[in-house]
């Protein structure tokens, strides 16, 4: 505790001073490939149960807010909680869910304004750290530098594509009637003991307007 309680101070003095771009993905052949192997070998390297600290940048109708997460994901059990901090430490929300429900245990007051804010946080974090890899039945095509999977999702369509030298999943998009709803994109894939982890990640929401920028700043697993 004395250690969270410690970066997080040095995060909220940080934090948002420089803006560090995330590195594009490399690109590495794919033409050898078999875009199965590629499914595998990431789930091989997708951690099943971790705790994160993150920064968080939301952006909508430029404004832009800070805060800072603290997210335990268990894909085992498709659970997850979040606490969530505003650059004060001041927490502005907690809550946990699974599958099928969020649960908000604590909210300030404020943020009922915007509507449900917790609840659109937690359906964020499912689509952002859960269902990160398509069914043996998806659709494939490969091109140079990646390749793509398509299944029916929802209401809707997803798409999974994986790139790099790591073969990580670096983009997941959502479509409804040929449209996209909302897009994660993954960068800077670094491993930490034996898995593989994001170091950066943009969540953007096409109808409702917002971004999401995400940085890992310590990892418990």
């Amino acid at each position: 505790m004395i250690k969270f309680v410690t970066l997080l101070m040095l995060i909220i003095l940080s934090a948002g001073c420089t803006h560090i771009p995330f590195q594009e993905t490399e690109r590495v052949s794919f033409e050898s490939v078999e875009p199965k192997s590629v499914v595998e070998q990431f789930k091989a390297h997708t951690p099943e149960r971790f705790q994160i600290l993150n920064s968080v940048v939301f952006d909508y109708s430029w404004k832009s807010f800070m805060g800072i997460g603290y997210i335990d994901i268990n894909r085992q059990n498709n659970q997850f909680k979040v606490v969530c901090l505003n650059p004060l430490g001041v927490q502005l929300f907690e809550l946990s869910g699974d599958r099928d429900s969020i649960v908000t245990q604590n909210a300030l007051p404020a943020l009922m304004q915007y509507g449900d804010l917790p609840k659109a946080v937690g359906t964020d974090i499912r689509r952002i750290y859960f269902d990160l890899v398509p069914s043996g039945k998806a659709r494939t095509w490969k091109s140079k530098y990646k390749v793509n999977f398509w299944q029916p999702h929802g209401s809707g369509e997803m798409e999974y594509e994986f790139a790099g030298k790591g073969r990580d999943l670096v983009e997941k998009v959502y479509y409804e009637n040929n449209e996209i709803v909302w897009r994660v994109s993954y960068y800077e894939y670094r491993e930490q003991n034996g898995k593989h982890y994001p170091q950066g990640i943009i969540m953007i929401n096409y109808r409702y307007g917002y971004q999401l920028t995400v940085r890992q700043k310590e990892l418990y697993s």
